[in-house]
């Protein structure tokens, strides 16, 4: 099969923003269907740990795949056309067709964002493997960074396969080499990990949860040890302003827990994609200054 119309960027921008924009629509089930899962998994393993009946209205959520989407509110099945990325979503004016209930604005956001970060990529690296593999590794970020947000964990499920996705791109290597992956997820997992147990010594209370940890290490695994102060230093920026702003708004504390895996997550998007263009302005900053 020829793809050799895909090597223009006037074609291959928006055939994979459109592929993002489907992908998306998946990654909104992922996000709201994934944690269920494993928690209903765990509430099953600790029954059998413990030898307990499971009660008799305990069922499995849904699965990722097979599943036919739903209204959150009443349950009716949604039709193709309810279904269509984005465009349902504002032909509908955010609003179920049936109850009429409002439609949370994660789902658009989660598809324009897919696409989004998708066209970026097709610009940056143009059609060949890099693409795909950059592909695969922004739409573990969105999936892992959308759990996150909303129940602050971010399961192995996704964090693991990106960090052995990581190791096993950089044998090719696409984008660093496999001494250098290798490295950078040890130090990626290492430095939080002492962060981890610096802050809960000094304080007793544990700052950041351990996929945190995992997640550093699966971006050092696709980026190299070097990439890890600036993708600290960028998401810590990142967490403080908009952190900030979600505490004000919401008119909370600092001691109400705000999950770090997305702030980690934008940042290692940015500096994967960026990172030459933000190292070279704060190394002209810096030495200007």
């Amino acid at each position: 099969m020829d793809f050799s119309w895909l090597h223009e960027p006037v074609m291959l921008i928006p055939v994979v923003g459109v592929l993002g924009l489907l992908v998306g629509s998946f990654l909104n089930v992922v996000i709201l269907r994934l944690p269920r899962r494993l928690e209903h998994e765990w509430r099953t393993q600790a029954r059998e740990f413990l030898a307990q009946d499971a009660p008799a209205d305990d069922q499995a959520p849904p699965d990722l795949v097979f599943k036919g989407s739903h209204c959150v509110h009443c349950g009716h099945a949604l039709s193709p056309l309810d279904n269509i990325p984005l465009l349902s979503w504002l032909a509908l004016r955010g609003r179920c067709r049936y109850c009429k209930e409002a439609i949370s604005w994660q789902y658009p956001l989660v598809e324009a964002l897919s696409a989004a970060a998708c066209m970026v990529l097709a610009w940056k690296f143009g059609f060949g493997w890099p693409l795909l593999a950059a592909l695969a590794f922004t739409w573990i970020l969105i999936a892992a960074a959308g759990i996150d947000a909303r129940t602050q964990l971010l399961p192995d499920q996704l964090t693991l396969p990106l960090l052995w996705l990581g190791l096993l791109v950089s044998l090719v290597p696409l984008f660093v080499d496999a001494p250098t992956a290798i490295l950078g997820a040890a130090i990626g997992w290492a430095s939080l990990w002492l962060v981890f147990w610096a802050f809960k010594l000094l304080t007793g209370k544990e700052g950041m949860g351990y996929g945190d940890f995992k997640l550093l290490g699966a971006l050092g695994a696709w980026m190299g040890a070097m990439a890890l102060l600036p993708i600290i230093l960028l998401s810590s920026l990142i967490g403080a302003i908009i952190g900030g702003a979600i505490l004000a708004v919401n008119k909370k504390g600092r001691e109400t827990p705000i999950p770090f895996g997305p702030f980690i997550a934008a940042a290692g998007w940015a500096w994967f994609v960026f990172g030459d263009v933000l190292g070279a302005w704060y190394r002209g900053w810096f030495y200007a200054g």
